[in-house]
Parts: structure tokens; C-alpha cells; sequence
């Protein structure tokens, strides 16, 4: 039973029996510590825009640029982040800061000998050569799953999920992710539980800034995109650094953000499963 309601824009708080709110998930993808000064300022204009707590995409070794718990500044900042405190207010449990998810661990995918013209597409044009869990081997999705913990947990972090690099998860990586433990899991189209071997449909906006025409299309596809999934119950929004080079994207995407939280609770995806799994769906 739930006490005196949060506004929309409130991090979630869940109190036993809960009914599955609208929700936002806003993600940042690419945390590195390649990346980190470019998340701070991301982090701020998010915060302006009614977003308090995000899902943070930490890549563990940035195309091989510095691992994240050999680099003591990155460390203690992820840490404050994603410190979680209790506050004793009316018996609740709030939870205020952002999480960290594992992404990866050096977002690169070798080119491979023998390559189809459909993997060509998708691992080179679509994704630039960094759809690293795309189609691994059960073993090597292991070593690097295990690799990327084991970085995360040396800076004080156990994460939770696992969401592989442009959202390409192979069959096989698939597998390995639920053998090591994760809560979950994510593709573009759908957020999946691993420990209930069910998945809930949920199409993520993000945008491709790679070239001009790309942010000519994208800006279009994100506008439909948001238009059709205002009565969705999760509304997920996958945001990456160089999205912030581009003012026409910032400001489409920050709109966006700010239209969605007047009617939506703003998540994380491991407290957006908790509810889930609460509301008994």
C-alpha cells in the first residue's frame, strides 16, 4: 500500500504492492573515463530538465584508452553517483542516485574474416565497429562479462545489469549474461529479465550523429518515435556523449526529456524491474 504519491518527476520509491506507474528511464551510454567530462555537463542540463537519477553505461576500458579503476578521479566520482543512502521518511526507502550498468568492456569489435554483407551493415555501418557482444562465443562473452565485473567491483560497484554496446546482444552472449548473474538485460526493443526469463516490450529513442544526414533523420524518427509512445508504460531514452556536440540534438532530446517527465516517474532501469516485478505483471 502506497503512502502520499510522488510527483512525476521524483526518483521512485517502492513501498511492497506497487502498480506499474509510467515511467522514464533516461540512459547515458559510453561512461568512460574517455567520456566523463562530457557526462558531467550531460548530467547537468538532465538535472535542469527534471531528471535526478540516470542509468550510466560504464564502459570498463574505452577502446583500450584507460581501464575506469586504474584512474582513482573517474573511481571516486563514479562512486559518489552511484552511492546509495536510506532515509527514514515515513518507513520509506528512497533511492537518489544513478546506477551504474555494465556496458561492455572495451566497446570494440574486431572485424572478422568472412564477413556476410548483413553483419557488414550491422557491425560496421550501423554501430562503427563497436557491436563487441554481437555475435561472441558463450566463452568469450564469459571473459569479458567477468573482466567488466570485476573492473566495476573494484571500484566499489556491483552492478546489476548488463546492456551490451548499440543494444547487440547475441544468442550466445545472451546465455552468458544470465550465467553470470545479472538482473537484467536490454536490447533497443525490450528490457529483459534474466532471473525470470521474461522480457517487457519498450523501444528506446537514441540518436545517430555521425554524419549530417543521419541528424537530419534522427531528429524526424525520435520526434514520431516520442508522439507513439506516450501512453507506453516505459518511456526509455538512450542518450550518448557526442549527442551533446550537436545543438539541434541536445536541445530536440532535452524537449523530449522535459515533456516526459511532467506525466512520468523517472528511473533507473534496476528500480524500473523492481517495480515491475512488484506491480506482479
Amino acid at each position: 500500500m502506497q503512502t502520499a504519491p510522488l510527483t512525476p518527476s521524483d526518483p521512485l520509491t517502492l513501498t511492497g504492492k506497487e502498480t506499474l506507474d509510467p515511467s522514464l528511464v533516461v540512459s547515458i551510454h559510453d561512461v568512460s573515463t574517455v567520456t566523463r567530462k562530457r557526462v558531467v555537463e550531460m548530467l547537468k542540463d538532465l538535472q535542469a530538465v527534471g531528471v535526478p537519477v540516470t542509468s550510466l553505461l560504464v564502459i570498463p576500458d574505452h577502446h583500450h584508452k584507460g581501464r575506469i579503476d586504474a584512474d582513482p578521479t573517474f573511481v571516486e566520482w563514479l562512486r559518489e553517483l552511484t552511492g546509495q543512502r536510506q532515509e527514514q521518511e515515513k518507513g520509506q526507502r528512497h533511492e537518489c542516485k544513478h546506477e551504474a550498468v555494465l556496458h561492455g568492456f572495451y566497446h570494440l569489435r574486431p572485424t572478422k574474416q568472412g564477413e556476410g554483407l548483413a553483419t557488414k551493415i550491422i557491425t560496421r555501418s550501423y554501430t562503427a565497429g563497436e557491436g563487441e557482444f554481437h555475435d561472441l562465443s558463450r566463452e568469450d562473452a564469459t571473459a569479458l562479462l567477468l573482466l567488466g565485473k570485476a573492473a566495476l567491483e573494484a571500484c566499489g560497484i556491483t552492478p546489476r545489469g548488463f546492456i551490451a554496446p548499440a543494444w547487440l546482444l547475441g544468442n550466445e552472449a545472451e546465455i552468458a549474461v544470465r550465467e553470470r548473474g545479472f538482473d537484467y538485460t536490454a536490447r533497443i526493443g525490450e528490457v529483459i529479465d534474466c532471473k525470470e526469463e521474461r522480457s517487457f516490450r519498450a523501444r528506446s529513442m537514441v540518436y545517430s550523429v555521425r554524419a549530417p544526414w543521419r541528424r537530419r533523420v534522427s531528429l524526424l524518427w525520435n520526434e514520431l518515435l516520442a508522439q507513439s509512445l506516450k501512453s507506453a508504460p516505459l518511456l526509455r531514452i538512450g542518450l550518448h556523449p557526442p549527442d551533446w556536440d550537436h545543438q539541434s540534438i541536445r536541445d530536440h532530446l532535452l524537449a523530449c526529456i522535459r515533456r516526459a517527465v511532467e506525466t512520468r516517474r523517472v528511473s533507473t532501469y534496476a528500480r524500473w524491474l523492481d517495480q515491475w516485478r512488484s506491480s506482479g505483471h
